[in-house]
C-alpha cells in the first residue's frame, strides 16, 4: 500500500510539474517576444537593403538576414524569393501577398523609394505558425499522459483494493469474530488475493477452534453430569447411615429405660453414635450443595414458584433455629410468589454460615420495599472485609474468616442461595459493617 502511494505521488508530482512549466512559458512568451523582435528588425533591414538596391534585387545576395522573405512589387507580383534561390515565378510562397500576410499574421512592411511604395517585403514565416504546432503536441502530450496515469492508477488502486485492501480487511473483521468467540461464521475466500493461503489457513484454524471448544463443552457436561450422578447416588448411604444412628441411638435410650445397659457404655456409645450422625450429616450437606450446584451448571437447577404467605418464613427460620440463637420480628401478611423447597435452602444455609463462622445471635427483620418483601438475616459477628463482599457468592470462594475458624465447608452455599434467589425473581444483597454481617433477600410480593 505505501508503494502504490510512493508511485502515485511521484507519477502526480511529475505531471503537475510538467503542466507549470509549460503555464510559466506559455503566459510568458520570452522564446516568442525574442524572435518576433529579431524578425522586425530584419524586416527593417531587408526592406532598406531592397529600397537601395531595387534595381538590381534579383542579383543581390539577401542571404545573411537568416530569415525566409518575399519581395513583391507594386502591384503584388513576386520578384524575389529568398527559398528558391532568387527564382520569381516558384517557391513555396509564390502566392503570398500583403492581404494574405495580413489575414495570416506575417511581418511584413512597404518599400518606398523617392515617397513613392514601389513593393513590399513580407517574412514568410510567422513565429506562431512555427510554435504552435509544437505547443499543440506538447499540449496533447500532457494530456494524454494525465489521462494515462489516472487510469493506471485507477486501475492500480482498484487492483491493489480488491487483492490486498479488501482480503486484509476481512481477515481483520474475521479475527475480532473468533476474539468475540464466534466460530461458526467462515471466512469468505476469493481467488488470486494475496492472501489466499493466509485466509485459508485462518479458517481451518477456526474449524480447529470450534472442535475443540464444542469438545470441551461435551467434557464439561460430562463432568457435571457424572458429579450429579456421584453426589445423587451418595445420599443414599448417607441416609442411611443417619437412619441406623437414629434408631441404635433410641434403642440405647430405651434399654437405658429398663435398665438392661450401664449408664457407662450406654453414654460412651451415645456419643460415638451422635458423633458419626453430626460426620454424615455434614457430609450430607456437602453433597446436597454439591448436587444443586452441578444441576445449576447444567441448567436443570428447576425452581417452581407460588403464591404463599410470608408467614411460612417464619416456620423455615424456626426449623433451621436448632440453638435457639435467632430474634425474629413479626412478618407482614403478605402473599409472596416463591419456591418454599428452595427457599428453605436459601435460609438453611444462610442461618449455617452464621452459626458456623459467627456463632452470636442472629436478628430476623421485615421490611415492606416497593414490590418486594426483605428479609434481613444479621449476626453480630466480625463480618467480612469490605473486598471479600463481591466474592462471597462466587462458586467455590472460601472467606479469609472461615480459613481462620478452621471449619469445614465447599464454598457453595452462598453461591446457591443467590442462583435460587436469582431464579425466583428476587434477589440476595451481602452487607457487612461494625456490627456484623447482614444478607438481605428480596422477595417478589404477588
Amino acid at each position: 500500500m505505501k508503494n502504490y502511494v510512493r508511485i502515485v505521488s511521484i507519477c502526480g508530482i511529475i505531471w503537475i510539474t510538467a503542466v507549470l512549466v509549460f503555464g510559466i512559458i506559455i503566459k510568458k512568451g520570452d522564446f516568442r517576444r525574442s524572435k518576433a523582435s529579431e524578425d522586425v528588425t530584419a524586416l527593417n533591414d531587408i526592406a532598406k537593403t531592397a529600397e537601395e538596391n531595387w534595381n538590381i534585387l534579383s542579383d543581390y545576395d539577401f542571404s545573411d538576414f537568416g530569415v525566409d522573405f518575399v519581395v513583391l512589387d507594386a502591384d503584388g507580383k513576386l520578384i524575389y524569393d529568398s527559398s528558391s534561390e532568387h527564382t520569381a515565378a516558384s517557391g513555396e510562397y509564390s502566392e503570398l501577398t500583403v492581404e494574405r500576410a495580413i489575414i495570416e499574421r506575417y511581418p511584413y512592411k512597404y518599400i518606398i523609394k523617392d515617397d513613392v511604395v514601389v513593393g513590399s517585403v513580407i517574412i514568410s514565416k510567422d513565429i506562431d505558425s512555427i510554435y504552435r504546432p509544437i505547443e499543440n503536441r506538447f499540449l496533447f502530450a500532457l494530456i494524454l499522459s494525465g489521462m494515462i496515469i489516472f487510469i493506471g492508477t485507477a486501475i492500480y488502486g482498484i487492483y491493489i483494493h480488491n487483492n490486498i485492501v479488501k482480503p486484509f480487511s476481512n481477515l481483520k473483521g474475521f479475527a475480532g469474530k473468533i476474539a468475540e468467540g464466534n466460530l461458526d461464521a467462515p471466512l469468505e475466500m476469493t481467488k488470486n488475493n494475496m492472501f489466499g493461503a493466509f485466509t485459508e489457513s485462518f479458517d481451518i484454524m477456526r474449524e480447529e477452534l470450534a472442535e475443540s471448544r464444542n469438545r470441551e463443552v461435551e467434557l464439561q457436561r460430562k463432568e457435571k453430569e457424572l458429579i450429579a450422578s456421584l453426589s445423587h447416588d451418595l445420599k443414599t448411604p448417607i441416609t442411611g447411615i443417619k437412619l441406623t444412628t437414629e434408631l441404635l441411638s433410641a434403642k440405647i435410650v430405651k434399654r437405658q429405660q429398663s435398665g438392661t445397659w450401664s449408664s457407662i457404655d450406654d453414654d460412651d456409645i451415645k456419643d460415638k453414635l451422635d458423633n458419626i450422625y453430626k460426620k454424615a450429616d455434614q457430609i450430607d450437606v456437602l453433597v446436597s450443595d454439591l448436587f444443586s450446584s452441578t444441576l445449576n451448571d447444567l441448567g436443570e437447577f428447576k425452581v417452581c414458584c407460588t403464591d404463599v404467605l410470608a408467614s411460612d418464613l417464619s416456620s423455615i427460620v424456626r426449623k433451621y433455629d436448632d440453638r435457639e440463637l435467632i430474634r425474629e420480628k413479626k412478618c407482614p401478611d403478605v402473599l409472596i410468589n416463591i419456591d418454599i423447597k428452595r427457599m428453605n435452602q436459601v435460609i438453611g444455609n444462610i442461618i449455617s454460615n452464621s452459626y458456623k463462622y459467627a456463632n452470636t445471635e442472629i436478628n430476623v427483620e421485615y421490611n415492606l420495599i416497593d414490590k418486594y418483601l426483605e428479609m434481613q438475616i444479621s449476626d453480630h459477628g466480625p463480618g467480612v472485609s469490605a473486598d471479600e463482599l463481591d466474592l462471597i457468592t462466587n462458586k467455590f470462594y472460601r472467606g479469609k474468616q472461615q480459613e481462620k475458624s478452621g471449619s469445614s465447608g465447599s464454598g457453595l452455599g452462598l453461591y446457591i442461595a443467590k442462583s435460587l434467589m436469582y431464579k425466583m425473581n428476587g434477589e440476595l444483597i451481602c452487607e457487612s459493617g461494625e456490627e456484623g454481617f447482614t444478607v438481605r433477600l428480596l422477595l417478589p410480593i404477588s
